[in-house]
């Protein structure tokens, strides 16, 4: 069976674009929509995304976790972010190699920003046999273009909903 490489999905979020971006854009708050994210750790001083910014995610998947080495390839403020992720392990990293890339495009929408997320598997070495095995064994039965968008369906639902909320004591 041939791999699904690339999977999006879109949301409304009733803020400008640059706001957004703002949230979206720094790797540390990802944790509070993601169902897998836990958040990341910047390298450096961080500050504001820009490009060959490196973090590190920290993720779970049951009783599982791990981290992944990551580094930002496009920071367009208010339009466009994107980063590869190309090393994985338990603790630290150590593992390197193509494994994915996830870009987030925000378009201006009548009633604000329209949030494009897409994953990219980044694995095209392995030969789908492999890759299908090793993603059912990893995801409890499913493909990870199948697993990646439900998890990028919750992601979007949480940030949409996070975002629009009322401020705490508004």
């Amino acid at each position: 069976m041939s791999r699904t490489f690339s999977v999006s999905d879109s949301v409304l979020v009733a803020l400008p674009p640059e706001t957004v971006y703002q949230q979206v854009s720094d790797p540390a708050r990802m944790g509070a929509w993601s169902p897998e994210n836990l958040g990341a750790t910047v390298a450096g001083d961080g500050g504001a995304a820009h490009v060959g910014m490196a973090f590190d995610g920290h993720n779970k998947r049951g009783p599982f976790r791990w981290t992944t080495r990551c580094t930002v390839t496009a920071a367009d403020e208010g339009r466009l972010f994107r980063f590869r992720v190309h090393a994985i392990g338990l603790k630290r990293p150590l593992l390197r190699g193509p494994i994915a890339t996830w870009e987030y495009r925000f378009e201006p929408a009548e009633g604000g920003t329209r949030v494009t997320e897409t994953w990219t598997d980044d694995r095209r070495a392995w030969p789908d046999a492999a890759a299908n095995a090793f993603d059912r064994v990893a995801t409890r039965g499913h493909t990870f273009a199948d697993f990646q968008r439900r998890n990028i369906r919750i992601t979007l639902r949480n940030l949409k909903a996070a975002l629009e909320a009322p401020a705490a004591g508004a």
